[in-house]
């Protein structure tokens, strides 16, 4: 199978995990009924993103009512499910954790977020997430009906090497959950997923929490789904939304014959040489 329908669930979070849950259970079935083959959910789809909400929402894997309600989704719906990101306590320690569910309803993959957000844009936003996250360190690659397909987390879609890394293992789609802000999100969110897509010939697909304008943070939304030729194919505006979308991945292996960008790559201009 080559062509996938795609669904981004464009949710709307607020501070209520059982609200968010029932929200992205509804659009998840919207999504099975339109046939959706793939779908995906916002980062932190049940805790408002802020450090205070990430401890109090947190929950441990093991015992998860999250997930255990996203794998009953995946498996009624016979759909693969990627749960955006939620805090995931290990311990004493926090992480910025998304979940990949075959359609069995099992977990194929994790990927803890390995870059954290932390930025002061001076007058405009500060954010910490070291201050309670903990990073992850393991490049996340799951195997599919569809082939290879990458996940990174937000913050993670800024770092080339990472999807470069991804793409060498074989990743013909890379996903972002990810909640940019309204500074970052109108000067870079397009640029990244054109550029990610662009530089590894693949199609990169961002899905962000819709602006909340009561929240503390504002997401920037406008969820995204990139070609291998770097043209944006569907993009939701800032409101709730719900995205759906085919891609055909035979698109990958024409434009990799146009432009053999990664079989002409010089290796030696990769390896640092030391004298």
């Amino acid at each position: 199978m080559t062509k996938i329908k795609l669904a981004l669930c464009q949710m709307n979070v607020v501070d209520d995990k059982k609200e968010n849950l029932n929200k992205a259970s509804l659009m998840i079935k919207e999504s099975a009924s339109e046939n959706a083959d793939f779908i995906i959910l916002p980062e932190m789809f049940i805790c408002p993103y802020s450090n205070d909400k990430f401890i109090e929402y947190c929950e441990e894997e093991t015992a998860s009512p999250t997930l255990k309600r996203i794998s009953h989704l995946a498996n009624e719906n016979n759909v693969y499910i990627l749960a955006g990101s939620i805090p995931e306590k290990e311990n004493d320690k926090l992480f910025n954790t998304s979940y990949l569910f075959d359609k069995n309803g099992e977990i194929i993959a994790k990927h803890r977020k390995m870059h954290l957000f932390d930025i002061d844009v001076k007058d405009k936003i500060t954010f910490k997430e070291s201050d309670v996250l903990t990073a992850g360190n393991d490049i996340t690659i799951a195997e599919t009906e569809f082939g290879k397909v990458g996940i990174g987390i937000c913050y993670d879609v800024r770092f080339p090497e990472l999807a470069r890394l991804m793409v060498e293992e074989g990743a013909l789609i890379l996903f972002y959950p990810g909640a940019f802000n309204m500074t970052t999100g109108p000067a870079h969110w397009e640029l990244l997923f054109k550029s990610r897509a662009l530089d590894n010939q693949i199609f990169c697909v961002g899905v962000a929490p819709a602006l909340n304008e009561n929240a503390s943070y504002h997401s920037f939304g406008h969820s995204i789904i990139t070609n291998p030729w770097g043209e944006i194919i569907s993009q939701a505006s800032e409101k709730e939304e719900l995205i759906i979308s085919e891609i055909d991945l035979d698109i990958i292996k024409k434009i990799r014959e146009e432009l053999p960008l990664l079989k002409n790559k010089r290796e030696d201009l990769y390896e640092i040489k030391r004298k």
